[in-house]
């Protein structure tokens, strides 16, 4: 649901939808890029006010945070053998919605997304490594809302591997996409 507020009053409407986002690390787009960082020009400054232009709160509503680094000449060839065909994946997703479904009907939910952060710490099972997502609030890095964000993707990432709970890598993969880590994502 999407609320319109002006000043004479607040409008709701229903919406479903999903919500992608991109930037640069920096007004040159190469500050700490593997193998290009030493282009970067700009001053520590611009990069600090650059990178402010997003608020915290704001970046902190954001599921997913990921630094990406450019593609591989063999890659953007083609030379990838290893990599799943679009049928492949959309039938492991199937299968992990078809497992949220199972796991969350009961409680009038069918997707990860859905579920309500109290019944994420009350109700479904605690993922293994639950205590490093502990320790990421206690150094600052992860809030309240990113605690939340952090179970729901444990648990889809869990889904997608057919793990009946996350496991500790499950919550790792999670905290790492949440705080932007640039890291291999793997959900094969």
């Amino acid at each position: 649901m999407i609320v319109l507020a002006r000043s004479q009053g607040a409008a709701a409407y229903p919406a479903r939808f999903q919500l992608v986002l991109a930037s640069n690390p920096c007004p040159c787009g190469w500050y700490n890029v593997a193998g290009f960082a030493s282009r970067c020009r700009c001053q520590p400054y611009a990069i600090k006010r650059y990178s402010s232009r997003l608020s915290g709160p704001i970046i902190d509503r954001i599921d997913i945070q990921l630094r990406l680094q450019p593609l591989s000449k063999s890659h953007l060839r083609g030379n990838h053998p290893t990599e799943e065909t679009s049928a492949v994946v959309a039938q492991r997703v199937l299968e992990a919605r078809s497992r949220q479904r199972h796991r969350l009907d009961r409680h009038g939910f069918s997707r990860n997304a859905e579920v309500p952060g109290s019944l994420l710490h009350r109700d479904l099972p605690n993922p293994t490594g639950v205590e490093d997502v502990d320790a990421a609030v206690r150094r600052g890095v992860l809030s309240s809302r990113g605690v939340d964000k952090v179970l729901r993707l444990a648990w889809t990432i869990a889904d997608l591997m057919g793990h009946g709970v996350p496991d500790r890598g499950d919550v790792h993969t999670a905290l790492a996409m949440r705080q932007g880590e640039t890291e291999e994502v793997n959900c094969a």
